[in-house]
C-alpha cells in the first residue's frame, strides 16, 4: 500500500519563490510507484491551500491563479487526526504518513514549522526542531563551531537595537576584529538573501541596513578568499556525505542572482582538489552534522582557503535548495543516488526517525 506523502511549498519568508521551484521538482521526482502525494502551498500571508493541478504551475507563483485547484486546509495539531484537515468539504480529515517540508528560509526552515510538526505526530523530512533552529541562526551555528574547534572566519554579532544605540562603536569594532572586506548577512536567512560584501565603512553601514530589513540580528564575517565548496550530508545514525562540489560564482561571490537569476554560475562535481583534500572535505561535513545534532539532510558549505589550503566552514543549510540547478540533489546523482531514489531515502529517514 502507497504511503501519503504532504509536499509544503511557499511559505511566509524571503525565500519562498525559491521554495516554489524546489517544490516543483521534488513533486516531479518523488517515485508515484511507492508514494501518493499531496501538495500543499503556503502563501506568502500564510493562507494554506492544497494544491491538485501541475507543479509546473508553482514557480511564478501561477498556482494561485488555478482556483479549481486550491482548496482551503490546515495541518491538524490533533494527534488522533495524524493528517490535515480539508477545510471545504466539511472539515474533512485526511491521513498523511509523512511530511516533506521544502520551506526555505523562516517559517520553515527555522524550527517552526518543524515544532507545528511534532506537535501534530507526523514524521517529517530533515533535521529536528532543536537543530533546525540552531543551524538557520548563524550566530549560534558560529558559537557552536568556535566551541568545537571548528576553523571558520573570524566574525562579529549584533542586534538592531544594540546597532541603534551605537553604531559606530559596533562598525569600528568589526573593522578591527575583520578587516576589509567584510560580508555582512542577517543572522536567519538563507539563499544568499540580504548578503552584502563591504569595502569601506560606508558601504559596511549601508549593509547592515540592507540585512536589517531581513532580520533583527547581524552577523558579520571576514572575507575568505578560496574555492567555495559544498557537501551533501544524508541520515540519521549512520549518515553518508557525498562527493564535494566546486561552485564559481558568476557575480563577485555567491549571491541571491548568481545562485537562482542569472543561471550562469558554474557548478563542478567532483571539486578540483586533490583526493585526500576532498576526503577531508566529506569527514568534516559528516563531523559538524552530528555536532549540531542534524538528521535527514543538511548541506554543508565551506571554503578551502588559498593561502594556506585550510578548509574552513562558511553554513550548513537544512533545507538546501531541490531546484533542477540545486547542488544538493546534483552532488548526490555525482555520487551514484539518483534524485528519486534520494527523495525516496529522505522520506524512509523520515519515517524511521519518528517510530
Amino acid at each position: 500500500m502507497k504511503k501519503k506523502v504532504l509536499v509544503l511549498f511557499g511559505g511566509v519568508s524571503s525565500e519562498h519563490d525559491v521554495s516554489l521551484s524546489s517544490a516543483c521538482s521534488v513533486i516531479k521526482n518523488i517515485p508515484t510507484d511507492k508514494y501518493d502525494i499531496i501538495a500543499m502551498g503556503i502563501t506568502d500571508r500564510g493562507e494554506c491551500y492544497v494544491y491538485s493541478g501541475s507543479p509546473d504551475m508553482l514557480p511564478g507563483r501561477k498556482w494561485l491563479e488555478d482556483k479549481e485547484n486550491l482548496e482551503p486546509a490546515v495541518i491538524s495539531t490533533d494527534r488522533s487526526h495524524h493528517g490535515i484537515i480539508r477545510l471545504s468539504k466539511g472539515a474533512e480529515i485526511e491521513r498523511i504518513d509523512v511530511v516533506f517540508p521544502v520551506l526555505h528560509g523562516k517559517n520553515g526552515e527555522d524550527g517552526t514549522m518543524q515544532g507545528l510538526l511534532e506537535i501534530a505526530g507526523l514524521p517529517y523530512v530533515g533535521c529536528d526542531t532543536e537543530a533546525s533552529a540552531i543551524c538557520m541562526d548563524k550566530a549560534a551555528t558560529n558559537a557552536i563551531m568556535d566551541l568545537y574547534g571548528i576553523n571558520q572566519a573570524k566574525w562579529v554579532s549584533f542586534d538592531k537595537n544594540a546597532y541603534s544605540a551605537d553604531k559606530d562603536a559596533l562598525l569600528r569594532n568589526a573593522v578591527e576584529k575583520l578587516g576589509f572586506p567584510i560580508f555582512v548577512k542577517p543572522a536567519n536567512a538563507g539563499s544568499s538573501v540580504g548578503i552584502s560584501k563591504a569595502k569601506s565603512i560606508s558601504e559596511l553601514e549601508e549593509a547592515c541596513e540592507k540585512a536589517f530589513e531581513h532580520d533583527k540580528k547581524l552577523v558579520l564575517e571576514e572575507g575568505i578568499v578560496g574555492m567555495e565548496v559544498e557537501c551533501a550530508v544524508l541520515g540519521n545514525d549512520e549518515p553518508i556525505a557525498s562527493v564535494a562540489g566546486e561552485v564559481v560564482p558568476c557575480n563577485e561571490f555567491y549571491d541571491y542572482e548568481a545562485k537562482y537569476l542569472a543561471n550562469e554560475s558554474e557548478l563542478i562535481i567532483p571539486a578540483r582538489l586533490p583526493e585526500n583534500v576532498l576526503n577531508n572535505l566529506r569527514e568534516t561535513a559528516v563531523g559538524i552534522y552530528k555536532i549540531l545534532g542534524c538528521s535527514g539532510l543538511t548541506r554543508v558549505d565551506f571554503f578551502v582557503r588559498s593561502s594556506d589550503g585550510a578548509i574552513m566552514l562558511n553554513e550548513p543549510n537544512t533545507i538546501p535548495g531541490f531546484t533542477s540547478i540545486s547542488m544538493y540533489p546534483k552532488l548526490f546523482a555525482a555520487s551514484g543516488i539518483p534524485y528519486p531514489e534520494l527523495l525516496d531515502r529522505l522520506i524512509e529517514l523520515a519515517i524511521q526517525k519518528h517510530m
